[in-house]
């Protein structure tokens, strides 16, 4: 091997361990959001309002105008909720603009949870009535689906 490739492969192979340092420090974050994920909603002023909710809105279309009455049930306590957790868009005023890739990543797992409450749920459909609630553009819907589709859908689970 010559001093040139030597060089090439070290400078590779360094760069190679630290994308690798990296990405376990990602992960790392991603985990410690799991721990935490809207643990608010398990002490006041949100889990008794949640308590007397949440179970009706597990029985109701997504994003339906009943589905759209029991949230406002839940007004100070959704509040309260969205102030304290940035998966949420409703935490900022400018709603997916501010967020970072962990913030989104935590939200469409959120969005996939969600949906498996539901009997008619779908994670793909709830991307779509996102993007109209929430103002997104397309091309953040079409990384959304794509990324649904690696993560949750067993069709789209090759890389």
């Amino acid at each position: 091997m010559t001093e040139e490739e030597r060089e090439t492969l070290d400078d590779t192979l360094a760069h190679v361990r630290r994308v690798q340092e990296l990405l376990h420090e990602v992960v790392g974050r991603l985990l410690e959001r799991g721990r935490v994920h809207d643990d608010t909603k398990l002490e006041e002023p949100e889990f008794s309002k949640f308590a007397q909710v949440s179970a009706r809105l597990d029985e109701v279309e997504y994003g339906s105008e009943r589905y759209e009455e029991l949230l406002g049930e839940l007004d100070a306590a959704l509040d309260h909720h969205y102030s304290q957790h940035r998966h949420h868009p409703e935490h900022y005023q400018e709603h997916l603009e501010r967020m970072s890739l962990l913030d989104l990543t935590e939200m469409l797992v959120d969005w996939k949870a969600a949906s498996e409450r539901h009997e008619d749920g779908d994670i793909f459909d709830s991307i779509e009535k996102n993007q109209e609630r929430f103002g997104y553009s397309d091309t953040l819907r079409s990384i959304l689906e794509r990324t649904a589709r690696r993560l949750f859908d067993a069709e789209g689970s090759g890389e």
